[in-house]
């Protein structure tokens, strides 16, 4: 018995959610981060910040995710191994659209949208189609990898902007729980060099920012980078056989 096509609703949906989160910076244009003085404790000078350089991948995470949604749509509507990664990537991508204009005003409200959007691309990234790298794994890898580096980055601000731990230490935190997260993402899943891409330029922009302030966190920013490329090359190697899900 051939196997049910799905319809092309998700496809759809997919699309509609990829363009509400690609025209998000045309309602906020210009973000580089959290306003410092949003904080309890402002962040002039958050050690886990990374340089604004750092936010220049997403033009390439748009545009990438823009293309594979359009191919989505127009190409793949009705492909069996498409479907199961679009409702989760959907309610990411849906979230994330709100997410600029948020930030704007509330550090607190944004960290928890932005873990929304990652405990949601997670599942999206595992459930992408193998065979398609270029065109749906490889850009929700992209994605997912600079939403794990951003999420724990954003904890580490929220635990120094409210006086619950000190600049450095905060920043040890956020950046021990980016590696760790990470490397349990690049150790179970095939096939998702990308995602750790997206987490070293994180920690390239850590260490630009904190090069001559911080040593302690370019240290261990080094260190993550080595770590993170590691199973990343190993996850790049490894593309045989079946794919296991992140629930």
């Amino acid at each position: 018995m051939a196997t049910d096509r799905p319809t092309p609703l998700m496809a759809v949906l997919a699309f509609l959610a990829t363009l509400a989160f690609v025209a998000s910076p045309l309602v906020v244009p210009g973000f580089g981060g959290f306003d410092p003085y949003l904080f309890t404790v402002p962040q002039v000078n958050a050690a886990v910040q990374p340089a604004g350089w750092a936010f220049s991948i997403w033009g390439l995470i748009y545009l990438w995710l823009l293309v594979s949604a359009a191919a989505g749509l127009f190409l793949r509507a009705r492909e069996v191994d498409w479907e199961p990664m679009r409702a989760p990537l959907t309610l990411s991508l849906a979230v994330g659209a709100t997410w600029l204009p948020i930030a704007k005003i509330s550090p607190v409200a944004a960290s928890v949208l932005i873990w929304v959007m990652l405990a949601a691309a997670l599942p999206a990234l595992s459930r992408a189609p193998v065979l398609d790298r270029w065109l749906a794994r490889g850009p929700v890898a992209l994605y997912s990898g600079w939403l794990t580096a951003a999420a724990c980055v954003s904890l580490g601000l929220l635990l120094a902007g409210y006086g619950l731990l000190d600049n450095i230490p905060a920043a040890i935190v956020a950046l021990l729980l980016a590696m760790v997260l990470g490397s349990i993402v690049l150790w179970q899943l095939r096939d998702i060099a990308e995602y750790g891409i997206g987490i070293i330029w994180a920690l390239f922009g850590v260490i630009g920012h904190a090069w001559d302030q911080y040593p302690a966190v370019v240290a261990l920013s080094g260190l993550g980078i080595i770590v993170i490329s590691a199973l990343s090359l190993r996850s790049g190697l490894r593309r045989e056989g079946p794919h296991p899900q992140v629930s």
